[in-house]
């Protein structure tokens, strides 16, 4: 886009914006010439991803402000006017929701004036509210749509604006698609009223306690054992962080009422969209844990827990030997994949066909033990939205599995499918309730994990993520996944490359036969996915919400003599993997 252009569309931002602070930063880039600041910010309009909108906040088309919030919001009213479900009264209902980061009250309020002012009747939670809520509140409701005003886990100068569906998932096509669209035709004419007016309208309806109520009940009947937790609940200590996030109203009342004690690091409880703490609110992240575990050591806890600031990720520690260890999303989930499938199967409550869903980029050692405990289990693209779609396939059609847990590597977990993303509430309560009753058969959480490592495999995964901000980090990410499609290796760490799976051509290479077959049970996607001779599987993705590209590396080995002998194999693969993975990115920076 040539410099004039940009200069224009910076100009027009400037008429269009009503906040005057995000309209002063512009103004003054234009009076400074800043001309690398000005590209970056309006070389592009601030588009959906995979859950929808999500950029560093200020002033300009390719940021989150104001008037974006308001033109996506008017765009979306306009398309789910004439595309979108009607609650059982023939109204539309939109639910909206927002986390503690910076503006995210006021995008909040600003997206439902503009829906109200459409006619659509909009359901605003009072205060902060977690992401797995608002998609049970818009299952609830009804709605037509909903919305949860949050960038996760992302630095404090990060927004976004997540849109969902009837039914309660992300958006996913031909909506998607279909709300870009419209929202790219909105230019000046967006539609708002006061608050005053929308509540005497009753267009603007504020939910608070009755809608906590009815989420905290379904939270509880995720409980497998609800009379082992009633008896002894109370042998559980638990030390929790919310992040400076939504979690701590949830995690505390969900926890106390089932008897366990939980200890909130005080330092994080409150919200904060600083993050004054952390340099990343990510319970992926160690350091985002130093304080609960400083705290879980002095309390003598028995499990640390984390939740991201919008609540749908779940990072634990547990004890092991003098000290806590951080387990991995994969580890968690494998962990509970065990115990929830066992003890439903134990119960007599497993469906007759159960069904777990994880995404490509997860261990395939959580299938070898769902499939153990009598699941069929099924792959989806990265993205909860993908594992709801899967569910809402299932509910429509006659003769499917149900649905029991779905799952992603990055901290990500669903139980049951009142809620249609991750939720990490009900997984915090599954999680404490495996871990009592490891317990109580005379185990640690750790000592499982190495039964079933010795049953089915030991099992490790990396991930190495690298960010490319900017019009020229795009290029680059691009050109980084065009080498690997135009030079894919015959071999990685000296270990053959079998097949290599093309997601965005729908392919799958055989290269031993040199064959080609097409995909069939998976959406077009920009993935790269190689299998090696020894069941290595190595992933490349880049980021729908984020300026990075993601390299997933998951490497097993059969435990024969001892745990320890397959772990030195896998980590000595994986440091070759990743070797050889950071030598192919630098690649493209020299070029």
């Amino acid at each position: 886009m040539k410099m004039q252009e940009i200069i224009e569309r910076a100009q027009r931002y400037v008429a269009l914006e009503q906040d005057e602070v995000f309209r002063a930063q512009v103004r003054d880039l234009l009076q400074a010439d800043n001309q690398q600041e000005l590209s970056d910010r309006f070389y592009t309009d601030l588009e959906f991803g995979t859950g929808g909108l999500r950029g560093v906040i200020g002033g300009g088309f390719n940021r989150m402000n104001p008037f974006v919030v308001q033109r996506a919001s008017q765009g979306l009213a306009q398309y789910a006017t004439r595309h979108g479900e009607r609650a059982p009264d023939g109204t539309l209902r939109a639910v909206i929701a927002h986390d503690s980061r910076r503006y995210s009250a006021e995008f909040a309020l600003q997206s439902a004036l503009v829906l109200a002012a459409n006619g659509i009747q909009t359901y605003l939670f009072r205060g902060l509210r977690p992401t797995p809520q608002l998609s049970f509140t818009v299952r609830r409701l009804s709605a037509t749509i909903g919305i949860v005003v949050t960038a996760s886990h992302n630095p404090p100068q990060y927004n976004g604006y997540k849109v969902y569906w009837a039914g309660g998932a992300q958006v996913i096509p031909p909506h998607d698609e279909g709300i870009i669209d419209e929202v790219a035709r909105v230019s000046d004419g967006i539609k708002r009223i006061s608050e005053q007016q929308a509540l005497e309208r009753n267009m603007l309806v504020y939910l608070d306690a009755e809608a906590d109520d009815a989420y905290i009940e379904m939270v509880k009947r995720k409980s497998v054992r609800p009379e082992m937790m009633a008896a002894h609940g109370g042998d559980v200590k638990v030390v929790y962080t919310p992040l400076h996030g939504t979690g701590a109203p949830i995690v505390e009342r969900v926890l106390r009422e089932v008897g366990v004690e939980v200890i909130t690091v005080p330092e994080q409880r409150e919200p904060d969209g600083e993050f004054p703490t952390v340099e990343f609110p990510n319970p992926e992240e160690a350091p985002a844990l130093e304080l609960a575990l400083k705290l879980g050591r002095k309390q003598r806890a028995d499990l640390v827990m984390a939740t991201d600031p919008d609540g749908d990720r779940l990072g634990i520690a547990v004890p092991d030997g003098t000290d806590f260890r951080l387990l991995t999303g994969n580890q968690l989930g494998v962990l509970l994949v065990d115990y929830l499938f066992s003890s439903l199967k134990e119960t007599g409550t497993l469906p007759q066909r159960p069904g777990f869903v994880k995404t490509i980029v997860t261990t395939e050692l959580q299938r070898a033990v769902a499939e153990y405990y009598g699941a069929e289990v099924f792959d989806t693209l990265t993205g909860f939205k993908h594992i709801a779609e899967l569910i809402r396939r299932w509910e429509s059609e006659s003769g499917q599995p149900t649905f029991v847990m779905g799952d992603e590597e990055s901290y990500g977990y669903l139980i049951g499918s009142e809620v249609r993303d991750k939720d990490a509430f009900s997984a915090v309560l599954l999680t404490v309730e495996m871990a009592l009753y490891h317990v109580r058969q005379g185990k640690s959480v750790v000592e499982r994990l190495h039964e079933i490592y010795r049953q089915f495999g030991y099992y490790e995964e990396i991930t190495i993520s690298r960010y490319f901000p900017g019009q020229a980090g795009v290029a680059t990410m691009q050109a980084l996944m065009q080498q690997l499609r135009d030079n894919p290796p015959a071999q990685i760490a000296q270990i053959a490359v079998l097949r290599i799976r093309d997601v965005q051509q729908g392919t799958v290479t055989d290269l031993t036969s040199r064959s080609t077959t097409a995909i069939e049970d998976l959406p077009r996607s920009n993935v790269l996915q190689f299998f090696l001779e020894d069941n290595t599987v190595i992933s490349a993705r880049p980021s729908g919400t984020e300026p990075k590209i993601k390299f997933y590396a998951s490497s097993p080995a059969t435990v024969e003599s001892s745990l320890d002998e397959a772990q030195r194999l896998v980590r000595g693969k994986l440091e070759r993997i990743e070797a050889f993975i950071n030598s192919r990115i630098e690649s493209i920076g020299a070029d």
